[in-house]
């Protein structure tokens, strides 16, 4: 059987026809698909890495304190006769605040008054005995120098006694005169010797006599020493017992304005120490003390003379309070890791009251240039390392690891790892990739 002619001239057509549909279909489909698969490029808002002039500062808490505060208290027990000042007064240093009685200290001082008049006639009377003892050596001395003088007398006597003696002996035992005469020259000589003994013997006396007397000189000013000692030793006791009774008058150590009363008139004050409330506060506020604790981190860039503005809330509608850095402590509270500085405020109107409480920004370093970015622009990992989004001409972007310093809370210095002008990624919620495309907005 031959083919049919007709069935084979329609049926080859309609092959390459369906051949050439199917090409072309197989062709187009993965266009269609690439075209419906790429996703649009992420928009993106840029900012620019700039040098600006940074001051680092610091805004931490302040209050307010007196520029001395001096708690007053009792140094002897005593009942309150008298009270002159209450809260609110202005003292001066020294004023008479309290009056204190105590009885029993002025009966002592009674006592000791008398005690000492007492002693001080003791001393003047052995003041006088001293004087009289050294008139009794005075004369012992004299009646000691006048029996010498007359020893000396006698001596002479004796000797011409002696020589008259000599001659009439060899007189007589050559016949020239009688023994009669020798027998008066032997008498004579005789009584000469007997008056120099005599003398001797009130020489010696008087010798006796002088070491008495210096004796008692000597007895005599140790009982002046003894009676000087115990009037000193009774008018310090006085002295002491008039200090404590001048404790009784309480006075202001410093001036300034009385911020505390504890004490009343007609009570029993006790000094039991400093367990016990103060009786009276007194603080200094006409130069008030600022203080303000640092945190360790900017401790080591405060310096004495650094600025500091002072705001209270309750001066909202002025302009902050200026100020210098007065004292620091130089050391960290080991509790807080803080360090303590102090400004001194000057408060001639007095508006200013110890215990108000406000915050203080101080500059810790002077202008000078550095890279900034804003704080938004910066991304930090969970370790705290710090990398940054820059976005290159071709508008692709490189994760840049960056080192940071300065951190005002708006804009954060960049230390390293770019420069300025370098473009970056601003605030941005996506995260990207390395050699990701975006598009700048």
């Amino acid at each position: 059987m031959k083919p049919n002619p007709s069935r084979t001239r329609v049926g080859f057509p309609a092959l390459v026809g369906l051949a050439v549909w199917l090409t072309s279909s197989i062709g187009c489909q993965p266009a269609r698909n690439n075209a419906t698969n790429k996703s649009p490029l992420t928009p993106v808002k840029l900012v620019t890495a700039k040098e600006a002039e940074i001051q680092r500062t610091t805004t931490q808490p302040a209050t307010v304190h007196g520029y001395f505060q001096s708690q007053v208290r009792a140094k002897v027990n005593g009942y309150c006769t008298q009270l002159t000042v209450d809260i609110g007064d202005v003292v001066a240093a020294g004023d008479e605040l309290a009056q204190l009685a105590v009885p029993e200290l002025e009966k002592q001082r009674d006592v000791l008054r008398a005690r000492v008049r007492l002693q001080e006639a003791r001393y003047a009377a052995s003041q006088a005995g001293v004087q009289l003892a050294k008139a009794g050596l005075a004369s012992a001395i004299a009646r000691l120098e006048q029996s010498t003088s007359e020893l000396q007398r006698g001596d002479a006597e004796l000797a011409a006694a002696e020589a008259e003696y000599a001659r009439t002996s060899d007189l007589v035992s050559r016949g020239s005169i009688q023994q009669r005469v020798l027998d008066e020259v032997t008498k004579k000589r005789d009584s000469s010797k007997a008056a120099l003994q005599a003398l001797q013997s009130a020489v010696s006396s008087m010798e006796a006599e002088v070491q008495i007397a210096q004796a008692e000189v000597s007895s005599a000013n140790a009982l002046l020493d003894t009676a000087r000692a115990e009037t000193s030793v009774s008018r310090g006791e006085l002295e002491e017992i008039e200090v404590m009774l001048d404790y009784t008058t309480i006075r202001a150590p410093i001036s300034g304005v009385v911020t505390q009363r504890d004490l009343e008139l007609g009570e029993l004050v006790e000094t039991d120490g400093f367990g016990t409330p103060p009786l009276l506060t007194i603080s200094q506020i006409d130069v008030l003390r600022v203080r303000v604790a640092i945190p360790e981190v900017d401790a080591p860039f405060i310096q004495v003379g650094d600025k500091l503005e002072l705001s209270l809330p309750s001066f909202s509608s002025e302009s902050p309070i200026q100020a210098t850095v007065s004292r620091t402590a130089n050391a960290l509270d080991v509790s807080s890791r803080t360090m303590l500085i102090e400004a001194d405020v000057q408060n001639p109107s007095g508006k200013l009251l110890p215990g108000m409480f406000g915050s203080a920004t101080i500059t810790l370093t002077q202008g000078e240039l550095a890279t900034m970015l804003p704080a938004r622009a910066v991304r930090f990992r969970e370790d705290g390392s710090a990398y940054v989004y820059v976005v290159d001409g071709k508008n692709s972007v490189q994760i840049t690891e960056v080192q940071t310093g300065f951190d005002n809370g708006k804009q954060i210095q960049i230390v390293s790892g770019i420069e300025s002008g370098t473009a970056v990624i601003g605030t941005h919620l996506k995260r990207f990739t390395d050699g990701q495309q975006v598009t700048p907005l």
